[in-house]
C-alpha cells in the first residue's frame, strides 16, 4: 500500500516538474516514479513462519509398539489356555442363558440321499432371493445340489416401509411369480412345493416349521401390528390369498442352513462357521450336553428317539474375559453402543476389522507423523475405513503397492501421496489385524470342537475327522484368511493330542438356499 502511495505522488511531481522546471528535470522524476512502480516481479513477499510440528514419537517407535500389542498371547500354549476358558464359558451357556448355546428343533441331518423339489426363500437386510432348489441328482461326481431357478429382488427403503400383512403380501407375490415358472418349466398347472425359509432376523422359534416373529431392526417395519405371530402362518395366510398351492416346512438361521448344505455334501460336518460383517457358529451336539431347561416348552413327541441336536451358539458373544485386548479395542468397545455384548466379534468380522486399523492410524498420525501429520480426507470418522481396503493392501503384490495405494486415496485423499514407507506401515498393520483374528477365531473353533468332542465321550485323538462349513465374504474373500486360520487350527488340534486336518475348513456355497432345502428333506423323511 506505501509503495502505490509513493507511486501517485511522484507521478504527480513528475506533472508539477514538466511545466513548471523543464524537461530535464522531469526526466529525473519519472525515472524515479519508475523505480517506484508496484509490479509483480519487485513486490516484497510477506516471510512465511513455518512451525515445524514435534510428535510425541516417531514412526520407527510407534510401529515397534503396535506390533507388541497387535502380537501379544498368540503362542499356541497360551491360545490353548484360552481354548479351555472358552470351554467352559460354552459350558455355562449350555446350562442356562436365554441368548446363547440355543437348541433348535432340528435335530436330524441330511444323509445325502434326499431328493426332491423345493422352494426355498432367503430373506437377508438387502435383499430377498428365492430358488427352485432340486435336491439328488448326484451324476457325474455333482453333489446333488442343484438351482434349477433363481431370482434376487432389492429389499429397499420402500420395502422396508412395508408394514405387517404388506411385507407377506409382498413376498407372497415373488413366491407366485416362481411357483407360475415351475409349472411352465415342468409341464405342470398347479403343482405342489414344499418351502424352506432362511430368515436373518431373530424369532422365537416354537417348532422346526413355525416361530413367533420378534422385532427385526434395520429399518424394517414388517413387524407392525403382528410382532410375536406366527412367521410361518403370516407367510402362508398371504399364499393362501393368492392361492398358492405352497407349504412353508421349515425355518432356520443362516448358521443351520450352512451345516445342513455342507452335510448334504459331505458326511463329516458337524460345525459350521458364518464370517462376514458379523460372525456366528452352529454345532451338532448329543442332547446330554445341554440343560434341560434350554428345551422350553416342547411336545414330548419331539424328544422321542432324539439323541443329538441343531445348537445356534451366538459365538460372537463369548470370549470378553478370554482374549487380549489393545488399548484400541477398549476404544472400539467403549464407544459402542453394545460394550461388551459380542466380543470375538469386534476382533474378527468385517464389520469392525477396518475400524481397529483406522484407530491405530489416526492415532500415528496424530502422536507420531504418519502422512506428515495430515489426517485423510474422512478418516478421522468412525467407521469410514472399509475392511476391504485392508484385503487390498494384503492382496497387493505389486512393487510399490499401487493398487492398494489407489484403493486408499480413492476412499481417504491426501494433499500429497503418500510415502511407500507409509503404504508399508498401513499393509503391516492389516496383517497384524487380520493374523490376530485368524488366531482368536481358530481358537473358538478349536475350543467348540474340543466341547463336542467331549460331549460324544472321545478324547481328541480317537475322535473322527469333522468339516466346519464355511460361508461370509470375511472367511471366503479374504487375503488368505481362510488359510491362515486352517494353519492355526491344525497347529491346536495337534497340540491336543490330534492329527493335523482334524477339523477343516470347507466353504458351503448357496447355503442360505441349499440349506433352507436341504431342511426341509430332513423333516419330510425323517
Amino acid at each position: 500500500m506505501l509503495s502505490v502511495t509513493r507511486y501517485f505522488v511522484c507521478l504527480a511531481v513528475h506533472f508539477w516538474a514538466t511545466s513548471k522546471l523543464g524537461n530535464p528535470m522531469s526526466v529525473m522524476v519519472a525515472s524515479t516514479t519508475r523505480m517506484l512502480r508496484p509490479t509483480s516481479s519487485t513486490k516484497r513477499k510477506r516471510p512465511r513462519h513455518v512451525v515445524e510440528t514435534v510428535f510425541e514419537k516417531s514412526m520407527d517407535e510407534f510401529a515397534a509398539e503396535a506390533r507388541a500389542l497387535l502380537r501379544v498371547s498368540l503362542e499356541p500354549q497360551q491360545l490353548l489356555g484360552m481354548s479351555e476358558k472358552l470351554q467352559v464359558e460354552y459350558r455355562d451357556k449350555l446350562e442356562s442363558s436365554d441368548i446363547s448355546m440355543l437348541p433348535s428343533y432340528l435335530h436330524t441331518l441330511p444323509s445325502g440321499n434326499e431328493k426332491g423339489d423345493f422352494l426355498a426363500l432367503d430373506v437377508g437386510g438387502s435383499t430377498f432371493r428365492i430358488a427352485l432348489i432340486r435336491l439328488g441328482e448326484k451324476k457325474d461326481g455333482a453333489d446333488g445340489l442343484q438351482v434349477r431357478r433363481i431370482r434376487s429382488t432389492v429389499i429397499d427403503k420402500r420395502i422396508r416401509n412395508l408394514k405387517g400383512r404388506e411385507f407377506f403380501d409382498w413376498m407372497a407375490e415373488r413366491i407366485g411369480d416362481m411357483l407360475t415358472e415351475y409349472n411352465h418349466i415342468n409341464g405342470t398347472t398347479n403343482a405342489w412345493l414344499q418351502m424352506g425359509l432362511a430368515w436373518s432376523f431373530p424369532i422365537e422359534q416354537t417348532s422346526p416349521g413355525s416361530g413367533k416373529l420378534l422385532a427385526m431392526g434395520k429399518g424394517f417395519c414388517a413387524t407392525h401390528g403382528v410382532q410375536g405371530q406366527d412367521l410361518s402362518e403370516l407367510i402362508m395366510r398371504s399364499c393362501r390369498a393368492r392361492s398358492l398351492n405352497v407349504e412353508m416346512k421349515s425355518i432356520v438361521n443362516d448358521g443351520a442352513a450352512t451345516l445342513l448344505s455342507q452335510a448334504y455334501r459331505d458326511p463329516t460336518t458337524r460345525m459350521s462357521l458364518i464370517l462376514g460383517t458379523g460372525t456366528n457358529a452352529a454345532v451338532y451336539l448329543p442332547i446330554s450336553a445341554i440343560g434341560n431347561g434350554k428345551f422350553g416348552e416342547r411336545p414330548e413327541s419331539w424328544y422321542t428317539g432324539v439323541k443329538h441336536v441343531l445348537v445356534n451358539t451366538e459365538v460372537s458373544m463369548f470370549g470378553r474375559h478370554v482374549f487380549p485386548r489393545t488399548r484400541w479395542d477398549d476404544e472400539l468397545n467403549d464407544k459402542h453402543v453394545l460394550p461388551d455384548f459380542q466380543p470375538l466379534e469386534y476382533f474378527i468380522t468385517g464389520r469392525y476389522l477396518g475400524e481397529i486399523a483406522r484407530l491405530i492410524l489416526v492415532e500415528a498420525i496424530t502422536t507420531a507423523g504418519l502422512f506428515g501429520g495430515e489426517m485423510p480426507n474422512k478418516l478421522d470418522e468412525p467407521y469410514a475405513l472399509d475392511t476391504r481396503i485392508l484385503a487390498t493392501f494384503e492382496a497387493d503384490s505389486t512393487r510399490t503397492l499401487s493398487k492398494a495405494n489407489a484403493a486408499f486415496l480413492d476412499a481417504h485423499a491426501l494433499p500429497a501421496p503418500p510415502r511407500l514407507s507409509e503404504l508399508h506401515f498401513i499393509r503391516e498393520v492389516a496383517q497384524m489385524i487380520s493374523r490376530r483374528a485368524t488366531v482368536y477365531l481358530a481358537t473358538a473353533l478349536h475350543a467348540l470342537w474340543r466341547l463336542r468332542t467331549a460331549a460324544e465321550g472321545l478324547q481328541p485323538g480317537e475322535a473322527s475327522h469333522v468339516t466346519v462349513a464355511c460361508d461370509g465374504t470375511i472367511i471366503e474373500k479374504y487375503h488368505e484368511f481362510q488359510a491362515r486360520c486352517q494353519r492355526q487350527l491344525d497347529e491346536l488340534c495337534e497340540l491336543s493330542g490330534s492329527s493335523k486336518g482334524a477339523v477343516s475348513l470347507a466353504m458351503a456355497p448357496e447355503s442360505s438356499l441349499f440349506g433352507a432345502a436341504v431342511a426341509v428333506s430332513c423333516i419330510t423323511d425323517h
